[in-house]
């Protein structure tokens, strides 16, 4: 009981200081988990082998894939960013548009959409934010709007078969890839939801605030020439074929990699190759090389210290004992005469479940528990592993989530309010997710008891 309350406390008071901005999120990461954890041992109430050092070594090996990939993907982008690669992108794009936000909108949406398709939030955050981060700025247009957008598309397409929670789900409640079919009506009404109904209100909104600029071709190309000896020192116009070639590979290699098992390399390695490839090609000459790297190194470590600090959490959370104290706690306090609703029940639990814990830690840790309660009261696991999928549209809100700090980063958001403008519209991706499979027969929203 005690390490249930310390469960519940630990969230508690981590949201709070994140939410109202007393510790840094970095800070927050390591110190509440540690303080929580240290009373755990003293109170001796810990459930698991090992010690606080063994807990956190164990936190760091399941982020330390995630944090050395993102590294050399911050790196790679950031170089081609140098050279220029995503600046006759973002003009023919700004030209599209001629000054209405609306139209750059849209494109941001389906843009997300498309690079989503590898499951992956790194490289759809990272070719996103290259490519519209620019336009947004030329356009003076909220970059809260860009945020939101790309969070929202690739909630969506991470629940495809290789995205991370549908993967867990099917490994754990030994459902195969079918369940894409079932997922698939909700996923395709959402992104139409995010493309024609979020991205134009967005749109209106902006047209209401900036105005529809006529801006013609003369302008908008002195919106890019900005003069800077620097900037146009780092720029390598005559690379661009090669520099798209090598980034068309290395993403087309990462998207069918999650396909075709045979070519499958890790991310951490394409990217790794990748940043070496763009820096001899694009800068032969070894000071020019240490130069970007130096430029863009700081950027990269500070996302790369947060996702090594949330591995540190989930080690200790989970090592301590008080991640299965919350799953345990999910299940008893579910009077039994709500059995009948154990689908539904389940799909409300996803939701904090996955965004107070890790993917790992509610579909490995959780989701065993609740599918035996579930196949008891008349559930199947194919019912149980939708229902487990719906609260992802809040997942990728989580402070525990790697990349939302490379997103938040880039675009100079706030957590906490990018937070709550993002929670509104997952809000009913959450709500077209369950309605489509309660509607379509895919998992009933009550089963009599006898």
């Amino acid at each position: 009981m005690f390490l249930t309350i310390l469960a519940y406390g630990m969230i508690i008071v981590f949201m709070f200081v994140i939410m109202k901005k007393k510790m840094s999120p970095l800070t927050s990461l390591i110190m509440v988990p540690l303080i929580f954890a240290l009373v755990a041992v003293v109170a001796g109430v810990s459930s698991t082998k090992g010690g606080i050092g063994d807990w956190v070594m164990d936190g760091l090996a399941t982020t330390s894939n995630t944090g050395i990939m993102l590294l050399f993907a911050i790196l790679y982008f950031s170089i081609m960013l140098d050279a220029g690669l995503f600046d006759p992108i973002t003009q023919k794009m700004v030209h599209f548009a001629k000054g209405d936000p609306m139209k750059v909108l849209m494109a941001t949406a389906i843009v997300a959409a498309a690079v989503s398709l590898n499951g992956d939030g790194t490289t759809t955050t990272l070719i996103c934010c290259s490519a519209f981060i620019p336009i947004y700025k030329k356009l003076n247009m909220r970059m809260m709007n860009l945020g939101v957008l790309v969070i929202l598309q690739n909630t969506i397409m991470n629940l495809l078969p290789w995205g991370g929670p549908t993967a867990r789900a099917m490994a754990v409640l030994h459902v195969d890839a079918s369940i894409l079919a079932y997922l698939a009506p909700g996923m395709v009404l959402s992104l139409l939801y995010v493309t024609f109904w979020v991205a134009p209100h967005m749109g209106r909104a902006e047209r209401k605030r900036l105005g529809i600029k006529d801006l013609s071709n003369a302008e908008i190309d002195a919106m890019f020439d900005d003069g800077d000896p620097e900037t146009e020192a780092m720029r390598r116009p005559e690379h661009f074929a090669m520099n798209g070639i090598l980034t068309l590979i290395l993403i087309g290699w990462l998207v069918a990699g999650s396909f075709i098992k045979a070519i499958y390399v890790p991310p951490l390695m394409l990217f790794a190759v990748g940043t070496v490839l763009a820096l001899i090609y694009n800068y032969p000459n070894l000071s020019d090389q240490s130069k970007r790297i130096g430029a863009n190194g700081g950027a990269a470590v500070q996302v790369v210290i947060l996702v090594f600090a949330a591995g540190i959490f989930m080690g200790l959370f989970q090592g301590s004992g008080m991640a299965d104290a919350l799953a345990n706690s999910f299940t008893e306090i579910v009077p039994k005469q709500f059995a009948g609703f154990w689908g539904i029940i389940v799909t409300l639990i996803s939701a904090p479940g996955t965004f107070f814990l890790s993917n790992d830690g509610f579909y490995f840790g959780v989701m065993p528990v609740l599918a035996e309660a579930g196949r008891a009261y008349g559930f199947t696991n194919m019912n149980m592993a939708l229902a487990s999928l719906m609260g992802q549209a809040f997942h990728l809100l989580s402070p525990l989530t790697a990349f939302i700090y490379l997103l938040l980063r880039l675009t100079g958001l706030d957590m906490g309010k990018w937070q709550r403008e993002s929670g509104k519209y997952a809000f009913w991706i959450f709500v077209i997710f369950i309605v489509t499979v309660l509607l379509l027969g895919h998992m009933p929203a009550f089963i009599p008891q006898s």
